[in-house]
């Protein structure tokens, strides 16, 4: 879980003061900063998301640290939300051959993270499969699986830590390797016969 304390500080004129008993004054700028508890350096590599609920205004942003004021004297709740899994991205083209040992690269932000995933034939959903769990440490995830299939099939893929989760799929062609030969063979073929007509000598 994620452990952390907030840390108010207010500005008057040319000094600064640290507000540690939960009051402060209105009208004053005031600065809130998140001090992240992790000495095992677990979350070292992870981009968090700061979403500031004042308790008057809601303010996101990529820093444990907020600036404001509050323009009246009253109780406010403050509510800090750590967001930490933003995207998965594929690299790579997304096609493939059947009976060969595909590779399939991923960078994902926010490790540490759990990842499950699996393959879906025709994209449809399979409730009687489960899926693969493995635990990241890093930004980058590397796949090998041999498709048995031709067609179009999908990458079935959730992530989660502590505070946040992403569910995600992408779509794969996998293609029999006799086809793309073929397909080559044309290609071969095609460009042989334009060099042939190009390098031709000219008759007069």
């Amino acid at each position: 879980n994620i452990a952390g304390k907030l840390v108010f500080y207010q500005m008057e004129g040319n000094a600064t003061y640290v507000r540690d008993t939960g009051e402060l004054a209105s009208d004053v700028p005031t600065e809130t900063m998140f001090e992240l508890y992790d000495p095992q350096k677990n979350f070292s590599k992870t981009n968090f998301s700061y979403t500031w609920d004042l308790g008057n205004k809601v303010i996101k942003g990529s820093q444990p640290v907020v600036r404001y004021h509050y323009t009246e004297s009253g109780n406010y709740t403050l509510r800090l939300k750590l967001g930490a899994v933003k995207n998965v991205k594929m690299k790579g083209q997304p096609n493939y051959a059947v009976s060969q040992n595909a590779s399939l690269a991923f960078h994902v932000d926010g490790p540490p993270m759990w990842v499950c995933w699996r393959f879906l034939k025709n994209c449809a959903p399979d409730s009687s499969e489960g899926c693969t769990l493995t635990m990241l440490y890093d930004n980058s995830l590397q796949l090998n699986h041999t498709f048995t299939t031709a067609g179009v099939q999908c990458l079935d893929m959730s992530v989660r830590n502590d505070i946040s989760k992403l569910q995600t799929s992408f779509s794969l062609y996998v293609a029999n390797l006799l086809f793309i030969l073929s397909c080559a063979a044309v290609l071969v073929a095609t460009f042989s016969f334009i060099v042939v007509i190009a390098c031709r000598p000219r008759h007069q």
